[in-house]
């Protein structure tokens, strides 16, 4: 038997997005307007919802839950991509590396359960007009969302206790721009075959499981909407309908095509996760709340010196 010393890995080293070399300044540039927009458009959906009674319904609670969710997630990668684009350091402590996994999954999983359950509050809204306050109850709504929470919490431990059970004893360098399971488990000394099985189901068919049954949900939607007589009743819950698959798919569509591909493209992995990690969370607001009346007059009246600007788009 051969016996060979190895160091412990106590730091990594994240090299950052592939092949963008040269182009720091203007990514840095890029990423922090946008990050700066996510935490504006998310901040000013909580601050409606929280101020404004008229907005205390099941949809806007999920919402806000929605925005929550938003400004962990983009800041769970983005602050120390921020940092390393700026020409700081690009190490990360492995204590550092086990919680942006942690909560990069745990949050990731709890907005894709989130979807569903919204899914099925739009379901409830249309199917069920009359009822829908009585079945969507502040005791059920609160279930669904703590249910939410809970399932990401497991799904999060679950992946991260895999990952980092095995032994990292051997290069530092991770060959991504933050700490996720593909580009950390190939720095492993044991046997990753466990935890890569895992990741792929945990991921990819939670993912598939959760769009299939948001689907299912909006084809019952679209049934019902074509039995609506009124063409105005049938535009407006079409229009909220479409908001919500707009954001779905955004939301939904990275991570099949990141977790489902055999061998995929570093920097097409690369690009598509920071649309999901950036983009959506930027986008959400928008789809979701800003363009909708209810929202706009909340803001009008929490920010009546802004009322104007708001009026005028």
């Amino acid at each position: 038997i051969k016996m060979r010393n190895h160091t412990m890995v106590t730091e990594f080293i994240l090299l950052g997005i592939p092949e963008s070399e040269g182009l720091e300044t203007v990514l840095f540039s890029l990423f922090l307007l946008l990050y700066l927009c996510t935490l504006l458009g998310n901040v000013l959906i909580l601050t409606a919802i929280i101020l404004s009674s008229r907005l205390h319904t099941p949809m806007y609670f999920f919402l806000g839950n929605l925005s929550v969710f938003d400004l962990g997630f983009s800041s769970t990668t983005v602050p120390k991509m921020l940092l390393y684009l700026s020409g700081q350091s690009q190490g990360i402590s492995l204590q550092g590396c086990v919680s942006q996994l942690f909560f990069y999954h745990f949050l990731g999983c709890t907005e894709c359960l989130l979807y569903t359950v919204m899914a099925y509050d739009r379901f409830v809204a249309i199917y069920y007009p009359l009822r829908y306050m009585v079945i969507m109850n502040h005791k059920v709504c609160f279930i669904l969302a703590t249910g939410t929470w809970i399932g990401g919490c497991v799904h999060a431990i679950t992946l991260t206790s895999l990952t980092f059970q095995l032994s990292y004893c051997g290069s530092d360098e991770v060959g991504y721009y933050f700490c996720d399971i593909p580009a950390i488990l190939p720095l492993a000394c044991g046997d990753t075959s466990l935890a890569q099985r895992v990741g792929f189901t945990n991921v990819g068919l939670l993912s598939l499981i959760c769009f299939f049954l948001i689907l299912v949900s909006y084809a019952r939607i679209g049934i019902s909407i074509s039995k609506i007589r009124s063409a105005e009743g049938r535009q407006r819950a079409f229009s909220t309908c479409s908001a919500h698959i707009t954001a779905i798919l955004c939301a939904y569509g990275p991570v099949i095509i990141i977790y489902l591909q055999p061998n995929p493209s570093a920097l097409l992995g690369a690009t598509i996760q920071i649309f999901n990690n950036l983009v959506t969370p930027m986008l959400n607001p928008l789809v979701y709340s800003l363009r909708n009346k209810d929202v706009k007059s909340a803001l009008r009246n929490a920010f009546p010196k802004r009322s104007l600007a708001l009026e005028n788009k």
